[in-house]
């Protein structure tokens, strides 16, 4: 029996752990950005990607009023309650207030010792706490559909 998508979502991320932080890459190994690797994701979950990905600075303090990584979550990915956690949950993150929402991360584990998976600037992609500094920036949970759209 096939796993189900969550435990696929999971494992897929994990299987990205140690590549190299790459602005706007997608290759597994090779590098990743934290796009690249929610992309990377879902070619591997659940096929082609659904739209191409238009360039983006990598700014976490961005200001502006155009939403568009959510905007494009919302098109892709199916809204989930912040407060109701499940592993391979899409976490969209406002890393500075009056800033545009613009680092994502996949739920690893949680509960008690919860964790995501996800790459920044200067670190390769990783499994990290899902701490108190990192929860309060939480401020969208997606979750991927069971196929693709």
């Amino acid at each position: 029996m096939a796993a189900a998508i969550p435990d696929r979502i999971v494992g897929a991320a994990r299987g990205w752990i140690g590549t190299p932080y790459c602005h706007q890459a997608s290759v597994k190994g090779a590098g990743a950005d934290c796009l690249g690797l929610l992309r990377g994701v879902w070619r591997e979950v659940l096929g082609a990607e659904p739209e191409p990905v238009p360039a983006y600075t990598m700014d976490w303090s961005e200001t502006g009023r155009d939403e568009v990584l959510w905007q494009a979550a919302v098109r892709h990915l199916i809204p989930a309650d912040t407060q109701k956690q499940a592993p391979g949950d899409v976490l969209l993150f406002r890393m500075r207030a009056g800033a545009v929402a613009k680092h994502l991360g996949l739920a690893g584990r949680v509960g008690p010792g919860a964790s995501f998976i996800h790459a920044y600037s200067g670190h390769a992609v990783v499994e990290s706490p899902l701490s108190a500094p990192w929860r309060r920036r939480i401020v969208a949970r997606f979750r991927f559909p069971q196929e693709a759209l």
